[in-house]
């Protein structure tokens, strides 16, 4: 049985930072592109950043650019977002997701498997 579980959100002030871990179990890894997402209140789910199965591509939505870094470990099976100077508009649910295929996981199309997501409130 495949499982994303995520871990690491809570509250924290504008400003601050937290790490988004994603465990991986029964699949491997490295042979998934990996994707964050997130869904706020009433709006869609969008890409947050993307990752290549070998970690050596990764692409960022405009929103997050030189904030938020996503690295994966695939030794350990698991995928990483660390999020900094933080802002409330960052506020949703955060998923992690598995594509196949040779794209980048970037669109909720592609995804062949999603965590049960992780809740991230910034307060201002």
């Amino acid at each position: 049985q495949v499982q994303l579980v995520e871990s690491g959100g809570g509250l924290v002030q504008a400003g601050g930072s937290l790490r988004l871990s994603c465990a991986a179990s029964g699949l491997i890894l490295r042979r998934y592109n990996m994707g964050w997402f997130r869904q706020a209140p009433g709006k869609e789910r969008e890409i947050v950043a993307s990752i290549s199965r070998g970690g050596g591509t990764t692409d960022y939505a405009e929103s997050v650019k030189g904030r938020f870094t996503i690295s994966r470990d695939n030794a350990k099976n698991t995928l990483y977002l660390q999020m900094n100077s933080l802002k409330p508009e960052d506020t949703a649910v955060y998923y992690c997701a598995a594509c196949l295929g040779q794209d980048m996981c970037i669109r909720v199309g592609d995804t062949v498997y999603w965590g049960q997501g992780t809740q991230v409130t910034v307060s201002s």
